[in-house]
C-alpha cells in the first residue's frame, strides 16, 4: 500500500499524516510517512533514533 504508515501499516490518509524527508544530492526525497505524530514518536522511540541525533548549540 502506497499510503501505508511506516510504523503501524495503516492508511495514513485515514488520520492526520506526517511525512519525513531526507536530502540526497541536494534534493528532498520523501523517506517515511506516519499516520500522526504519535506513530512518528513511537517509531523514533522504538528505533532509538534520538540518541546522539541532536544539534549542538553554543550559548
Amino acid at each position: 500500500m502506497v499510503s501505508e504508515c511506516t510504523y503501524c501499516e495503516q492508511d495514513i490518509y485515514d488520520h492526520d499524516p506526517v511525512f519525513v524527508a531526507e536530502f540526497e544530492h541536494g534534493a528532498r526525497i520523501q523517506d517515511k510517512q506516519f499516520c500522526n505524530y504519535a506513530c512518528l514518536y513511537s517509531f523514533i522511540d522504538e528505533e532509538n533514533l534520538v540518541e546522539g541525533a541532536s544539534c549542538e548549540i553554543d550559548l
